[in-house]
Parts: C-alpha cells; structure tokens; sequence
C-alpha cells in the first residue's frame, strides 16, 4: 500500500468502507493518521477493527478534522455529509485527492488520468498496457481494477495510470496529470449534476488541475468534448478518423470505430512518454479485451458471442453495434438489450439499427425497448430474462453471425452489478455448448 508523511499527525473521518474505503484507512492508519470511520454495513465495519475509530461523521463534531474521505458512490448532491462538512468547515475528498497529497512524498513517477463518458476502461487498461510493454514500471488504478492507495508505490521512473470517473474527479482537487486526457461527452449520471453543464464542468476539472507545462491530449469526435478543448490551449487534439483501418484491422481485441478513438488517443498518451512507435504498435497487437467490454466469450456452431456487459447507457452500445455492419446484404447482429433503463430512448443507438438482424429485450426496460425497435421496422422479441434471450438468439443466429449482450442500461433491475451480468451471459454461453456436446453423444 502507499504510505506517506503527508499523513502524519492529520485527522480524517471516513465514510463508506467498500473496497476504496478500506485501501483508504488502511494508508491512513499506516501513515500516522488519526482516523475515524462508518459504514452502514457492520461487516465492513469490523474490517477496519484496530485500525480506526467507529463513528457515524453525521453524529460527530467534525471540527478540527482535516477532512472527509467518501466513496464515490456517495451523492454529495443530496447526502447529509455535504451540508454537515460545510458546517465545520471541513473538505470533503476522496482516494484519488489522497494519492495526489501523497505524490510529492513519492519517488520520481507521472501519472496519466483519463476521464470520459465511454471508453475509460478500455483506453485505461490500454495505456496500462503499452506503458507494461516499453518496460516502464506501471500501476493501474482510480475507477478500475485495485484502490491505487492499496498498491505499492511505483519505483522511480514508474507511471500510474488511473481511469477517472466525474464523481472522482468531484472529489479530487489537487491531480495535476503528467498527461491528462478527455474520450468523449455525453449524458449521463445527470441525477447528480445541476443539468448536463454541470457533468460537463465535472470532466473539464481534470484540466483546470493541470500545470499548463504538462500534456492535454482531448479526442474531438464531439461537439462537446470540441468545446472543451477550445479552453485547454495546450491540448493535443486526436480523433478516431486518424487511425488507419488496414491497421486496425491488425489488432484483434481493437475492432470498431469507438476503439480507433481509444487507439488514437492511447497513441498520443504514449508519444507524450516517450514511448517508441515500435513498441507501442507491438503492444496494440498483444493487447486482450477487458472483461465486460466487447469480450468474446465463445463461439458456437459458427456464431460469435460478444459481452458487452459495461455498456450501461445508449450511447456507449452505440459503438458495439457499429462493429459488424451487414455482409453481401446480411444483417448479422443478434442483439441483446435492456435492463434497468437510464433514458426512455435509444437515440445514439439508432445509426447501428441497420446492422441489427433482430433484438432482444430483457428486464425493467425490455417492453420500452421492444416497442422503439419495433417502431423502427428491427424485428424484435421480448424474453424479459438475460437466459431465454441467449436461448432465443442461438436458435435463430447462423454461422458468420454476432450474438451481443450490450444492453444500453444499468444491470440492478436484475443483477447485482454489470460484471455479474456479463457472466450470467457467459455462463449461459457456456451452458449451449454443454448442451450441444450432450446431444452430440447421445
């Protein structure tokens, strides 16, 4: 785990005690700090046993703390904790504005932070990747994989990459990004934002923190992302139309047009390190999809199977859909769709329409769903549960098809998180193939 000096003697109280909450008190409580701590949950509380007063920051005098570490879950547009801080005066933070403090006590490293509406995974995992492939010491963390304050620090030289989420970069007030990049803008998570201008303002933060001296690299596919870098003079500008397809077409896990923008600002990222051209070509080849994002899970009787369980809002579906349009006038894609929906449309969706040979509606949004498809001339068939639409689309996809799990919604209308969806689709998946191999020896 990171330990620091900065830490020393202060006073924090922590709140939300998941997994960046316990990297959180445990760097704290190392570091010499004085630490409170809650959550509603009493397992969790007694992980942090020994390391950490219990108290609840809503029942307690927090003046005199230095500050208020939260999860980024917590809604500080509607939490009590906001008003309570403000109160005592008191700045609530959280992991990512720690590791910034820590930094100077650090060995020589840089940090890249990549934020974006679509595509943070990817690129992140991406970078992360090309970095690991020039030699360079290299952690990976913010909204994906481990607590970057639960990682060992990098040796000197060594470069974190970190995906950051709006809500993250709401609690981060002093990164300043060795390279910080923006993906793209759409809506999204507007329930915690004063409108779409406030999400907006949320993700130009990563550059208002930065030294004008260090590098901007902002993909200008959109209007708004385009406005953004109208306002960070120093910011390289990329876009998904400088990646060559012929190229493309050689890195597997890289295919579609939302990750030739990844690519192209992964290229630009690594140029601003000093990575050669040569090793990061190499590493683009070797590079394997995450878990969740356009991951092929399997094949079956010549149809591919893709999970594309990460895509929780339209317009990140969007880019799936155009990966494999029609050949010789066939329309290849079996799309599975729905769950617990974030907008009543599918408006970014509808430019792939044509590459849908037919949809499949599931959860709380299916009938919603179904009916815009249907009004859209997509055939389409309601099966309301994750398992009879992967029966459904077997039984009707032929060889040289694409069975997509990509459902433009959040999973918690029938799953715990999108992950357990993703490997609902892959068990199922799975489970054809079983059910193929038993009839085959029969």
């Amino acid at each position: 785990m990171i330990v620091s000096d900065a830490f020393a003697g202060k006073r924090y109280a922590v709140l939300g005690l998941a997994r960046s909450g316990l990297a959180t008190v445990d760097t704290l409580a190392a570091s010499g700090a004085h630490v409170v701590a809650w959550d509603q949950r009493e397992d969790a509380r007694a992980r942090v046993a020994g390391k950490a007063d219990l108290a609840d920051p809503l029942e307690i005098d927090l003046a005199g703390f230095d500050a208020v570490v939260v999860s980024p879950g917590v809604p500080l547009n509607r939490h009590p904790i906001a008003a309570r801080a403000r109160e005592a005066g008191v700045p609530i933070i959280g992991d990512i504005e720690l590791f910034a403090l820590a930094r100077p006590t650090l060995p020589p490293h840089r940090v890249v932070g990549i934020t974006g509406t679509n595509g943070k995974s990817t690129t992140t995992a991406l970078i992360h990747h090309i970095v690991r492939n020039a030699g360079l010491p290299t952690r990976m963390g913010g909204n994906i994989g481990l607590p970057i304050l639960g990682q060992d620090p990098l040796a000197a030289g060594g470069v974190y990459v970190l995906e950051l989420s709006s809500y993250q970069i709401d609690l981060t007030f002093s990164l300043d990004c060795d390279v910080a990049v923006l993906l793209n803008i759409t809506p999204d998570h507007l329930d915690r934002y004063a409108g779409f201008g406030g999400y907006v303002a949320s993700k130009a933060r990563l550059f208002e923190m930065q030294s004008p001296a260090h590098v901007a690299v902002i993909a200008t596919d959109d209007a708004v992302s385009r406005g953004v870098a109208e306002q960070v003079p120093h910011a390289r500008l990329v876009s998904a139309g400088s990646v060559d397809p012929a190229a493309q077409a050689r890195w597997p896990a890289l295919q579609g047009p939302h990750n030739a923008q990844n690519v192209a600002v992964a290229l630009a990222v690594a140029d601003a390190l000093g990575i050669s051209p040569g090793s990061t070509l190499a590493a683009l080849e070797s590079y394997a999809s995450l878990p969740h994002r356009m991951q092929a899970v399997g094949e079956h009787r010549g149809v591919l199977y893709v999970n594309d369980s990460k895509a929780t809002n339209a317009a990140s579906t969007a880019p799936a859909l155009a990966a494999w349009p029609p050949v010789d006038g066939r329309r290849r894609i079996h799309w599975i769709l729905g769950g617990l929906p974030k907008s009543d449309t599918l408006d970014e969706c509808v430019p792939g329409f044509p590459n849908v040979a037919h949809g499949y509606t599931i959860g709380d949004a299916g009938p919603l769903f179904a009916r815009l498809l249907g009004a859209a001339g997509v055939p389409v068939s309601e099966c309301e549960l994750l398992v009879t639409a992967v029966s459904e689309a077997a039984a009707r996809a032929v060889p040289g098809d694409i069975v997509l799990l990509s459902p433009a919604c959040a999973s918690f209308d029938q799953f715990r998180d999108f992950e357990a969806r993703g490997d609902a689709f892959a068990a199922a998946v799975a489970a054809l193939a079983e059910r193929s191999g038993a009839g085959e020896g029969a």
